[in-house]
């Protein structure tokens, strides 16, 4: 059988590691074996407010609250590190409504689409994304984990086979099973974690003055700017993984805005509840958590959230990775793919709890992510060079990794980008020079983004002069 898809002309048959069998309509929970292939037009579908569930929930976790502590940690009152935190995940979550905007254009995940500037070089960051899906599966699972092995009474790594498989089901039964969950979800963790916020604020507590002053206090408030940008703006690489089902006709600002409002929401307040208890989270455990609201029925309350967060935001990390594996050039089906990340999560997160690793381990992630800043400047500027003339043709030829360009021009950018960010860096690895002299301020992310599309744009004319045939 032949089908012709959404890019207009004839893509092969209906085999294989790309292509397979997807849902056809919301509610239809049919195992997706389909791959990075773009979604048939005939066959999108689903509301634009899916985007805001989609977004809210996998952010409901712990991680986020631990995060939000730091803010009283490097010296900032409740008020102007809230301010920090609003700022940043707004600024953060900007570039994942806007590329979630691509998917419904194009029918693709976002890394498979990232083939069209980077050509064979998307081998590189697409292993980087599927190796920090798994990571990160193993960090916010070790907390799902805690939480199951305190709430059910079993041993650690049975908590962990518990929490990998709820996760490992959705990533594998794919994207329809993926959007349920995080609609229930966001509904659960909603009342849920008003329950946490309530027991938090009545500890009372809260850090309401700064403890640095000066150009100290404006290297904190940009470093915690920087710090809640991440979280949301970490996502970017995921964004149109989570549309590309949507109609192609779908207006693009409701999904921008659903998206935005889904990740600010979620975001802004994990970051607060961890703000204003940071005084009273000294165990950042599930059982520190369990502790902090005193046990009992709320107690149980917390766990089941804590629990439940991880599983929403795994099942992401399991679906995304699979569709990066496949944009490297693996032809490997997208399911197993999924099973295959979850595996590994176990061993990694085995090992995470054999020792105090898990906060170094966080610094290695959050250093990774800072890829993330040139790769978005790259395909943006890609995207809008190309003037809206990506043609179906052109989508169909990025299945053949063998027909595609180098997209030396992209990895160069990329790099050149990434080693410019290194001395505006403040990590737990990497303390760079320009940020120390700015008292602490992290502006790598910025510096990346300008850095690598000013390179990219001059190499990519380059390329197109001496390539006139270059994939559109």
């Amino acid at each position: 059988m032949v089908e012709r898809t959404d890019v207009g002309s004839v893509i092969g048959e209906e085999t294989g590691a790309f292509h397979g069998r997807r849902p056809r309509h919301e509610g239809h929970m049919v195992l997706e074996s389909h791959g990075m292939a773009p979604i048939p037009e005939e066959q999108r579908y689903g509301a634009s407010w899916r985007n805001f569930t989609v977004w809210f929930a996998p952010n409901m976790e712990l991680s986020g609250i631990f995060t939000g502590t730091l803010a009283f940690t490097i010296g900032l009152g409740f008020w102007l590190g809230f301010i920090a935190i609003a700022l940043g995940v707004v600024l953060g979550s900007l570039p994942v409504a806007l590329l979630a905007t691509w998917g419904p254009k194009t029918g693709m995940g976002q890394l498979p689409l990232a083939r069209l500037p980077f050509g064979k070089t998307i081998a590189l960051p697409a292993a980087v994304q599927w190796l920090s899906s798994v990571a990160w599966d193993a960090l916010v699972g070790l907390f799902g984990a805690q939480a199951a092995q305190l709430l059910f009474h079993i041993p650690f790594f049975v908590g962990v086979i518990i929490v990998l498989a709820a996760e490992g089901a959705i990533g594998f039964f794919g994207y329809e099973f993926i959007h349920q969950l995080e609609k229930w979800g966001s509904g659960v963790l909603a009342v849920l974690f008003v329950v946490l916020s309530v027991k938090i604020l009545e500890h009372g507590n809260i850090p309401t003055d700064n403890t640095v002053q000066g150009a100290a206090a404006v290297g904190a408030f940009i470093l915690m700017t920087t710090i809640a940008c991440s979280g949301a703006f970490s996502w970017a690489s995921y964004a149109a993984d989570y549309s590309r089902y949507q109609r192609k006709e779908t207006r693009s600002s409701p999904i921008f805005f659903w998206t935005l409002s889904g990740l600010a929401v979620s975001f802004i307040w994990m970051y607060a509840i961890g703000l204003a208890g940071a005084k009273v989270f000294v165990d950042q455990t599930a059982g520190g958590v369990q502790s902090l609201v005193g046990g009992g029925f709320l107690g149980i309350l917390a766990l089941i959230a804590v629990m439940f967060g991880a599983v929403t935001s795994n099942a992401m990390n399991d679906y995304s990775g699979s569709l990066a594996v496949q944009a490297a050039g693996i032809r490997i089906r997208r399911d197993w793919s999924a099973v295959l990340g979850t595996l590994l999560a176990f061993i990694l997160i085995l090992w995470l709890s054999s020792g105090n690793l898990s906060s170094k381990f966080q610094n290695i992630l959050l250093f990774t992510a800072y890829w993330i800043a040139p790769f978005l400047a790259i395909i943006v500027i890609d995207w809008y060079q190309r003037r809206g003339s990506i043609s179906r043709a052109g989508l169909a030829r990025l299945m053949s990794f063998a027909t595609l360009p180098t997209g030396w021009p992209a990895l160069a950018a990329l790099l050149v980008g990434f080693a410019a960010m290194v001395p505006f860096m403040n990590t737990g690895l990497v303390v760079g020079p320009v940020a120390t002299a700015l008292h602490g301020a992290d502006l790598s992310f910025y510096v990346g983004f300008v850095v690598a599309a000013i390179v990219y744009s001059a190499l990519r004319k380059l390329q197109a002069e001496a390539a006139p045939d270059w994939p559109e």
